[in-house]
């Protein structure tokens, strides 16, 4: 009897595989306590999913809006702004930062003058570490 409905689905849907996946999201329905468009007839769930889609008592956009949800793993949903909550004393780190800006503090036109450092002025490494050790 299934032979039958399938060859009677694909007038409905062309597609052979679509229809096995729409078949089956709709016996799923149905194994899940959808309620029947048509008689059972002792017919078991795909049987029925099959013969409810060629009499054409299930619309099969819906089928296929299911069938993609139930395959979705994130589901879309409109952001809502989010509030980032500050940290302890961040507020106050930006109003000095601003005055900062405003008083031409910090621009972004800070020059390196590489010609004006010397590395001997400030000694080396050993001079820097209190000494060479062998010197004692």
């Amino acid at each position: 009897m299934a032979r039958v409905t399938v060859e009677d689905c694909v007038d409905k849907v062309e597609n052979r595989f679509e229809l096995v996946m729409l078949a089956a999201q709709r016996a799923r329905k149905i194994g899940s306590g959808a309620p029947l468009t048509i008689a059972r007839d002792n017919d078991k769930n795909p049987v029925v999913a099959l013969r409810e889609i060629a009499e054409e008592t299930v619309e099969t956009a819906n089928l296929k809006e299911e069938l993609v949800r139930s395959h979705q793993r994130m589901v879309a949903y409109e952001e809502e702004e989010e509030t980032i909550d500050l940290m302890d004393g961040e507020e106050e780190w930006e109003s000095i930062a601003a005055q900062n800006a405003r008083a031409g503090r910090y621009s972004d036109d800070i020059v390196d003058d590489d010609e004006d450092y010397d590395d001997d002025e400030d000694g080396s490494l050993e001079d820097l570490a209190g000494g060479n050790p062998e010197d004692e």
